[in-house]
C-alpha cells in the first residue's frame, strides 16, 4: 500500500465508469475511476457517498439540480437522495463510500 498516484491509478483502468478499489479505510472503501464524458444513470445509496474530484470536472444531476465538482472538490451525495452524472463529465474521481458497496 502506501503512495499512489491517483492520475496514472485512474489512467490504467481498462475502461471508464468502472472503479478499482485502492484500499480501505476504517469501513469504507477507497475507490478511483476515470470519467469520460457519457452521462451515467441514477443512483440511490442507503449510505451517503463522497465524490472527490482529483482532476476535471464532475457535473450531476441530484433532486433536479445540476452541481458542478471541479477538481479539488467533494460532493457528499446523502443516502437516500437519486444523483446522476451529466454528459461532460471527464477526469479522474475518487469515491469514500461503505466497504460492500
Amino acid at each position: 500500500m502506501g503512495l499512489f498516484n491517483l492520475i496514472d491509478a485512474a489512467d490504467h483502468l481498462p475502461e471508464e465508469w468502472k472503479s478499482r478499489i485502492l484500499g480501505q479505510s476504517g469501513a469504507c472503501n477507497i475507490k478511483i475511476l476515470r470519467m469520460n464524458a457519457q452521462p451515467y444513470p441514477d443512483e440511490t445509496h442507503h449510505y451517503n457517498e463522497a465524490l472527490i474530484v482529483i482532476s476535471g470536472r464532475l457535473c450531476l444531476s441530484v433532486d433536479g439540480n445540476t452541481i458542478d465538482v471541479s477538481a479539488g472538490e467533494m460532493y457528499l451525495a446523502p443516502a437516500g437522495v437519486p444523483h446522476a452524472v451529466l454528459p461532460g463529465s471527464y477526469g479522474v474521481l475518487m469515491i469514500v463510500d461503505p466497504i460492500g458497496n
